[in-house]
């Protein structure tokens, strides 16, 4: 389990790790990877989109994606409902009690965290549900109940477009015609050929970044 990645990159370290670990071992685990959402913005900490999330780990074939820790349920819930929409496996959320107040405690009693929990399960985002920080055995009890009679997220049948990612997503579902920005090739570019020959990485990043200025 790599829970409460804010970094996309360290989950990816994460992730190669484990499978190096599995590949020496010769056990294979399924593997759980939980991001978290610090604050409004709708993006990880470190700048990425649910959707970017999903597509930048989606290679380790977890067998579980979702969300822990980080703020109440009402002020990320439309990220989670984008994550849950995109991932093609298995989606968790085990949450916090919302987030500490000046004394260190949690507000969020159980009932308000199971109301939370039964909207969201009964709208089809969930498969498993669980507490994180501030949680007590009351506030487990009160979440497994309010989602105990309903059924589990279906699971959507896997993607056969392209799915790139950087901050954002990018897909080439949908689209005609997409221009790639060609210059950046050390074979198709004598003067990227020779930044990137000269360690001049900055301006070789001014070649990349006018190609996407011109709409690539």
């Amino acid at each position: 389990m790599i829970e409460t990645v804010f970094d996309t990159l360290n989950a990816k370290a994460a992730t190669f790790a484990c499978e190096a670990a599995m590949e020496a071992t010769g056990i294979k685990l399924p593997l759980m990877v939980s991001a978290t959402f610090p604050d409004t913005s709708g993006r990880l900490l470190s700048g990425q989109t649910p959707e970017a999330f999903w597509h930048a780990i989606s290679h380790a074939k977890p067998l579980i994606v979702g969300s822990n820790c980080g703020r109440r349920f009402k002020e990320v819930r439309p990220f989670l409902e984008t994550l849950s929409q995109t991932v093609e496996c298995y989606f968790s959320a085990h949450l916090n009690a919302g987030l500490p107040n000046a004394f260190g405690d949690y507000d969020e009693t159980p009932s308000e965290m199971q109301g939370d929990f039964t909207e969201f399960a009964q709208r089809g985002f969930l498969n498993l549900a669980g507490g994180c920080c501030g949680t007590t055995p009351e506030h487990i009890k009160a979440i497994a109940s309010g989602v105990a009679e309903i059924a589990p997220r279906l699971l959507p049948g896997a993607s056969q477009d392209t799915h790139l990612s950087g901050l954002e997503a990018f897909s080439f579902a949908g689209k005609n015609f997409v221009n790639i920005g060609e210059r950046c090739n050390v074979t198709g570019s004598a003067k990227f050929k020779r930044l990137i020959l000269d360690d001049n990485f900055n301006e070789a990043l001014d070649v990349a970044r006018l190609q996407v200025e011109d709409g690539a």
